[in-house]
């Protein structure tokens, strides 16, 4: 059960108890009314007070057990935003927490990872690309658990094809899902049981996803160069970056791919082909380019295909880069990025990472790599 589903239930648990209660008391009450003498009004009115008392006391319990639901609620974000120190370092040897068994579809293997979602408690969900799969790993498994698709290439609702991207909506636990061969995103609950989904969006050649805390989701299209910001049932969405066509401007996007949402409804976008990640502030015509953009290169001050991203509460960036296999972290306003994993060339080493695709973080800071060459999802730890 998710941190959300446990607070949930122990809340509504909580507001009957309460409401069971209130009744027995009022019975009691009511009981004793009927035996005060009303021709004794100094008695009559010391009832009353007390029994105005009880209400009272009962209004506040309930009031403030409501405000510690709101309070917790707001706590348990849709995003998690890492407190990371500004100069924290990593454990260079990666340690596989998912596949690392050559390509293939059986459930200790990936085929193609593409993208990866962490959840609270460190299970890792994956888009198995080759597979046409979501897959997650918990915490310590030796295998997956394919969790949607996986039934081959095709648009049946119980099948995807060549997904890219998914997460995990708290508010519903279901999975959302970039079914990108298929031009749609789909929603799979993650109860027990559960066998086809059910589609969200049409006609969208869907590759990144993100969900800011109003649960707004947001979809990167590579057809048609933008961001577009939806409301969860609507069909229609409101742009919030690119949509100029395809270009270098700052109001143009070339293929945009991983998304980020901070609590601020600003969007930062993995711009794959112009090399460089864009942030569009909300309700912004045009973006800043906070990493890149200066061609592709293995230079600090530049990035060679960006895709998985994320910020930390310190504004810092985290990007991994396909074309020159690492993590690079760069901080808020720098002119250049420092390499954190990876980057000694392509290879299948523990401190090697080959066309890393995916990029997450957990709540401790330890960062998530898809390895989409090397069939496997590394985890780099914190030190």
């Amino acid at each position: 059960m998710n941190v959300e589903k446990e607070y949930a239930e122990i809340y509504w648990k909580s507001k009957i108890f309460i409401k069971n209660i209130q009744l027995s008391t009022e019975k009691t009450l009511q009981r004793l009314e009927n035996k005060v003498n009303g021709d004794n009004d100094h008695q009559l009115q010391h009832f009353q007070d007390v029994k105005n008392e009880i209400r009272e006391t009962q209004y506040l319990v309930s009031r403030r057990l409501n405000l510690q639901w709101i309070s917790q609620r707001l706590t348990i974000s849709q995003t998690i935003i890492p407190n990371i120190p500004a100069n924290a370092n990593w454990v260079q040897n990666g340690v596989t927490v998912a596949g690392g068994h050559g390509q293939g579809s059986a459930t200790d293997q990936l085929s193609s990872p593409w993208d990866l979602f962490v959840d609270d408690d460190q299970t890792v969900v994956i888009t198995d690309q080759g597979n046409h799969r979501i897959i997650q790993w918990k915490m310590g498994d030796t295998n997956g658990q394919v969790v949607a698709g996986g039934k081959g290439a095709g648009s049946r609702l119980d099948q995807l094809n060549h997904p890219t991207d998914v997460l995990i909506d708290k508010e519903t636990d279901s999975l959302i899902i970039c079914d990108h061969g298929n031009q749609r995103v789909v929603r799979w609950s993650r109860r027990s049981g559960t066998t086809q989904g059910d589609i969200l969006l049409e006609y969208i050649s869907c590759v990144g996803l993100a969900m800011d805390d109003q649960r707004y989701l947001y979809v990167s299209d590579d057809d048609k160069y933008e961001v577009t910001r939806y409301q969860l049932g609507d069909k229609t969405g409101t742009l919030v970056a690119g949509g100029n066509g395809t270009g270098a401007g700052l109001n143009q996007l070339n293929k945009p791919t991983n998304l980020f949402v901070d609590r601020q409804q600003t969007v930062y976008v993995s711009d794959f082909n112009n090399h460089r990640v864009m942030k569009w502030t909300k309700g912004a015509k045009e973006g800043i380019v906070v990493a890149g953009g200066q061609g592709k290169w293995n230079a600090l001050t530049r990035l060679y295909w960006p895709n998985g991203l994320f910020i930390d509460t310190l504004g810092t960036l985290y990007v991994a880069e396909q074309g020159t296999h690492r993590v690079i972290r760069w901080p808020q306003g720098a002119k250049e990025g420092t390499v954190i994993v990876g980057g000694t060339d392509a290879g299948v080493g523990a401190n090697q990472l080959s066309c890393p695709h995916g990029l997450s973080s957990d709540r401790h800071g330890n960062l998530y790599v898809a390895d989409y060459s090397n069939y496997r999802v590394q985890r780099f730890s914190i030190e």
